[in-house]
């Protein structure tokens, strides 16, 4: 099994995902759109040629039809890798439904057992690119991360942008950036795409912090480390039921700090993600006339560290990714 196989197999996966889910952009129905993103990719899954099982998707069985966390998916023949797959069909909903940018769909892939298996509940993170690396420690303020990545990065603190979910809750994290002269960029939906811009120099991004999603966590640290930086995170359990939950799914400490090599077990992890609506990496789905689309997708390996940016044209009456 060659390996550009698996990654090219990925791309038209995020890139069915994107296309189907595209055409619901700015017209108000979130649901509808993530529907049609799980539709595609679910449908584009079948010709993975894989034996893989959603480790992280879109819910439990009684709660998901599709693509739902045990499913079996990809070809499944017996001379193919166990893979554990997480996926965010849509990360973006109320993004795409306002035709607002930062709407992605995203995929990440390690052998089995290599992915943390994240409860649906709020994460704590911090994310920065490989340049950055060594110089985070989640368990220290935002003013100490912010002026350590500065120092790291040979910025000075006022060229440094601080990638933030715009939430009352992360108003310590703004403040303490504005204090030392940090540039601040917020956000509204879309954690993942935030995530991923830290790695790229050409984004202007150089850190991520906040709490969100702990699934959409998983899926963000596969792309950092094939990016070769660098990500911690804590699981912030708000109830005791979400407690209940951790101790249930085998994590007894809830209040580990959870590192890369924690989040994601092996090197030999791959993440796809294909623009929906105009992100900082990548651009959304354009479609044209008689037709046609182009998407932009990235694919990452971490084993060899190699980034793919692939434009793709597709002719939506011929394209196999296309749920009718």
């Amino acid at each position: 099994m060659l390996n550009t196989d698996i990654a090219m197999g990925l791309a038209r996966v995020t890139e069915a995902a994107a296309l189907c889910s595209a055409k619901f952009m700015g017209r108000g129905d979130k649901i509808a759109a993530d529907q049609a993103a799980v539709d595609g990719m679910e449908k584009a899954f079948t010709m993975m040629p894989v034996r893989g099982t959603v480790v992280i998707g879109e819910g439990e069985l009684d709660n998901a039809p599709m693509l739902y966390i045990g499913q079996k998916v990809g070809i499944g023949e017996e001379n193919m890798p166990e893979m554990d797959i997480a996926v965010d069909p849509l990360d973006g909903t109320v993004l795409i439904a306002k035709g607002l940018p930062n709407a992605i769909a995203v995929v990440a892939m390690g052998p089995r057992g290599s992915l943390f298996h994240a409860p649906d509940m709020y994460m704590k993170k911090i994310a920065v690119g490989p340049g950055a690396k060594g110089a985070i420690d989640i368990n220290k303020s935002p003013k100490e991360n912010i002026l350590n990545v500065a120092k790291a990065l040979n910025k000075d603190v006022t060229e440094l942008t601080v990638i933030v979910q715009e939430r009352e809750r992360h108003d310590y994290i703004v403040s303490a950036a504005r204090e030392v002269g940090a540039r601040v960029k917020l956000f509204g939906e879309g954690d993942v795409a935030a995530a991923i811009a830290c790695g790229f120099e050409n984004t202007g991004v150089d850190i991520l912090m906040g709490t969100g999603g702990a699934p959409e966590g998983v899926i963000a640290a596969a792309a950092i480390k094939c990016m070769g930086g660098e990500m911690q995170a804590k699981l912030e359990p708000h109830t005791e039921e979400e407690k209940q939950r951790c101790i249930k799914m085998g994590i007894e400490d809830v209040t580990k700090t959870l590192f890369i090599d924690d989040l994601v077990k092996s090197d030999d992890v791959y993440f796809a993600a294909t623009g929906i609506t105009d992100c900082d990496l990548l651009k959304g789905v354009l479609f044209s006339k008689n037709d046609w689309a182009v998407t932009h997708t990235v694919v990452m390996r971490a084993k060899t560290g190699t980034v793919r940016f692939v434009e793709a044209h597709h002719d939506l009456n011929k394209s196999s990714l296309v749920v009718k």
